[in-house]
């Protein structure tokens, strides 16, 4: 399990834009995240303010950002930043609200020559709210 501090040390994102609070999983494939929808979210001032809802996109980063996790824990990539290079089938399922817990899942299915692909899933309550396939460049 690995906390905010754990994953600055591994992630060069930083508050705002560090989107993932607990690593709960991590292997040499796949990892498992949390990020905690808060209400005081700064992106709620301004995104559907009488209605808010976490970007899409957003949930795009924060799957990405735990698939870094995957890549960047292994000893040889330490150190490394991972680069989002592409964002393929995106599917938006459900909504995601101040109060949500966002359960963040990533897969990397290959790894070759600095780039990794992965696949992603996002979760609120056991329902699918968000899937994507991403891939990186690590330098």
């Amino acid at each position: 399990m690995l906390n905010k501090n754990d994953i600055e040390k591994i992630l060069p994102h930083r508050d705002p834009f560090l989107l993932v609070d607990e690593i709960i999983e991590v292997t040499d494939t796949k990892a498992k995240g949390i990020k905690y929808v808060n209400e005081n979210e700064y992106y709620f001032k301004g995104h559907f303010p009488n209605e808010p809802v976490m970007p899409g996109v957003l949930i795009i980063e924060a799957l990405a950002q735990v698939g870094g996790i995957v890549a960047l824990s292994k000893d040889d990539l330490r150190g490394k930043i991972a680069y989002l290079t592409g964002i393929s089938d995106a599917k938006f399922r459900k909504v995601v609200k101040p109060g949500d817990k966002l359960i963040l899942e990533c897969e990397m299915t290959k790894f070759r020559r600095g780039f990794g692909f992965g696949e992603g899933k996002a979760y609120v309550d056991d329902e699918l709210v968000c899937e994507a396939k991403i891939s990186f460049a690590i330098r």
